[in-house]
């Protein structure tokens, strides 16, 4: 697979797994973090609230993997969100100590697939501009 291939992949996959998982933490709230079901209103709102957000960013991925070519502003603007999501982790574990064993996973791939997506960030325009000769 070439890496313009593998750009509007991974695009469309990120895009999807963030609309889904914003639909499903949206519909059940704060229910839907592991170890948090007994928080209040105040936190479920919040979580609903991010999570619409969040249903938006992946509807901007799966915006970036439909152009032709995949603009690759669009997905280092995209790929730094998500970085500092796993920023925001890592500041979180200092102040707070670690949380449920779920997020530690989350954290690790919010930190190890930025590198993957800043690499391949221009990948399809270069594909059209060297067909483009």
């Amino acid at each position: 697979m070439d890496k313009a291939k593998a750009l509007k992949g991974l695009a469309w996959a990120m895009g999807v797994a963030c609309v889904a998982i914003g639909v499903y933490h949206l519909v059940l709230g704060i229910a839907s973090v592991p170890g948090e079901e007994a928080t209040g209103a105040t936190v479920d709102s919040r979580e609903r609230f991010y999570n619409a957000i969040f249903i938006g960013f992946g509807l901007a991925w799966i915006w970036a993997a439909r152009q032709a070519p995949v603009p690759a502003a669009a997905v280092r603007l995209l790929t730094a969100v998500f970085l500092l999501g796993g920023v925001g982790r890592v500041l979180s574990l200092f102040v707070h100590g670690w949380p449920h064993w779920f997020q530690v996973p989350l954290a690790a791939l919010e930190l190890l697939l930025p590198p993957l997506y800043f690499w391949l960030a221009d990948a399809d325009e270069r594909s059209v501009a060297a067909a483009r000769g």
